[in-house]
């Protein structure tokens, strides 16, 4: 009964290959192989999304509850949240005083660090540049050293 359930987490995949989290372009060719190209990108980037959702549920209103506790839970009854999760959502806030966020905020807020190329105002064209990149705030970070945790 618990995979049949699992089943519908599958389902939300499929719907959601061409969600607004992650990006993928629109399919605008029919030749075969291009396509089969392009369902793979899909359902890679879907994968993708679905490691950082789970990476970064200690930041986000996601529920942490143990993996055993939800394998061991009737199937059949409509799921729980925990007492944590309720509280994140109450107060909109984590256990350290932070804001919680939403995935997608979470995810245009990592979208502020930029990579930029620079040259002298005083530069002459086809003269040297450098890259400056933006440092991450604390919450960030954070994000970042989560994602770094992700062993596949």
């Amino acid at each position: 009964m618990l995979n049949y359930k699992r089943l519908a987490e599958i389902e939300r995949g499929f719907r959601t290959l061409k969600g607004i989290d992650l990006s993928v372009r629109p399919i605008r060719h029919r030749l075969e192989g291009r396509v089969k190209a392009h369902i793979l990108i899909s359902m890679l980037a879907y994968y993708v999304q679905w490691h950082m959702i789970q990476a970064w549920a200690p930041l986000t209103f996601k529920d942490e509850a143990d993996a055993d506790q939800a394998r061991e839970r009737d199937p059949v009854a409509p799921a729980q949240r925990s007492q944590a999760a309720l509280d994140k959502v109450t107060s909109r806030q984590l256990p350290d005083g932070t804001p919680a966020m939403s995935f997608t905020r979470l995810l245009a807020h990592m979208a502020t660090i930029v990579c930029n190329t620079m040259r002298s105002a005083s530069a002459r064209i086809g003269e040297a540049t450098f890259t400056l990149t933006t440092r991450p705030n604390p919450k960030q970070q954070h994000a970042l050293d989560l994602l770094a945790e992700i062993t596949v």
